[in-house]
């Protein structure tokens, strides 16, 4: 259910303050700490960041997918690493199970997950099996009233705090494609799972990836997510449409704050006697992120209005998610560009976020792959109107 404008209006607020007193102020300490200080997450669960589209019958927020990016545009104007502390209860670690969960997952998980108690994580990548979704080798073998599960899932956010995983693992070795494939919840602690060391990554420090193991992993039957084999692949599908908007909505917060400091600096600093600002090749720089963000920012409401209205946008959301990564690349690299030595600076935050930026164009599916969506749902239209 949609807020009603004021309450929303003062979410929004609420959210803006968050970010400006408590984020920003705190990026330099997480990026040299690679950690994000416990009092800070305490913020975040007390603003009820963790649920926000989490249903309200399980303490959530339940947000409207155009609601959810309007708080993300905000959230996403700090670096990146604070976002992902939250962002998997708030999609991929929770969605799967609000979709499809059975009434009895629901109620075990839901209500952990939308306070924070529980830190849920998406399982799906594996070392040979990152966009092609599809070839997932783990395996989850029947046997009696529980699954084996055997396999090794790489790159995953929040495995090192997760207490529970959405797997994605193959229940039918027959069927060598997405029709095989099923979901579980599966709980930190189980004999058999483990995770592996934190990678040290290119940027986005404080939030964490790693290996997750599965070494005869014996879970009850009853973690099949919605009860039903073989829906997996389907259920990674929908988390995934929605995922893809949100993180184009983190790109286009993260566009605009770049934007903001880069007009800052440029209006601070001086040469040849004035203002970086009035040199007309900037100005292009900056008229140029101006219409990337807003253009940005144009697509992801779109898409999410559609999505609110029913209706199937994952197309639109591979546009958003592929323009607006692309965009926010752009633009950390102009803010580089602005300024000068100074954006290889690390005081100057221009190469840090720079570096934040960069992963936008890879996970929940790379540009590459976004292509590969659209085309091919533009070539099937296209035969279909040639009827061919």
């Amino acid at each position: 259910m949609a807020l009603d404008p004021g309450t929303l209006s003062q979410l929004i607020g609420t959210i803006r303050r968050f970010v400006d007193e408590r984020l920003i102020p705190a990026e330099t300490e997480v990026a040299e700490s690679d950690a994000i200080p416990d009092e800070i997450v305490a913020g975040m669960r007390d603003l009820g960041l963790f649920g926000l589209t989490a249903p309200e019958d399980y303490g959530g927020l339940g947000l409207t997918m155009e609601e959810e990016v309007l708080a993300v545009f905000e959230l996403g104007r700090a670096a990146p690493a604070f976002r992902s502390m939250f962002a998997t209860n708030v999609g991929i670690g929770m969605q799967g199970i609000a979709i499809d969960g059975t009434p009895e997952q629901k109620a075990k998980y839901l209500p952990g997950l939308a306070s924070g108690d529980i830190i849920g994580s998406f399982a799906l990548t594996e070392p040979e099996v990152g966009s092609d979704a599809g070839s997932v080798r783990t395996t989850a073998r029947r046997e009696g009233d529980a699954y084996v599960l055997n396999g090794t899932k790489r790159f995953i956010t929040n495995a090192t705090h997760a207490s529970l995983f959405t797997v994605m693992a193959r229940t039918d070795p027959s069927q060598k494609g997405a029709a095989g494939v099923s979901a579980f919840a599966v709980e930190r602690g189980t004999p058999g799972l483990s995770t592996g060391k934190v990678e040290k990554k290119m940027g986005q420090q404080g939030a964490h990836v790693c290996d997750v193991i599965f070494e005869d992993c014996r879970v009850p039957a009853s973690a099949l997510i919605g009860g039903v084999e073989g829906q997996g692949f389907k259920t990674a599908m929908k988390v995934l449409d929605k995922g893809r908007l949100h993180i184009a909505a983190a790109c286009v917060g993260l566009s605009e704050r770049i934007l903001d400091d880069m007009l800052a600096y440029a209006v601070g600093r001086r040469q040849f006697g004035r203002p970086l600002a009035d040199f007309q090749l900037l100005q292009a720089m900056f008229a140029d992120s101006k219409a990337d963000a807003y253009a940005a920012r144009c697509m992801v409401l779109d898409a999410a209005r559609k999505r609110d209205a029913g209706e199937d946008v994952s197309v639109e959301a591979s546009c958003a998610k592929m323009f607006a990564s692309e965009a926010v690349g752009r633009i950390a690299d102009r803010n580089v560009q602005v300024h000068g030595g100074n954006g290889y600076i690390r005081e100057y935050r221009a190469e840090q976020l720079y570096r934040d930026a960069r992963l936008f164009r890879i996970y929940e599916g790379t540009t590459q792959i976004q292509q590969i969506i659209i085309a091919k749902a533009l070539t099937a239209e296209a035969k279909a109107r040639a009827g061919l």
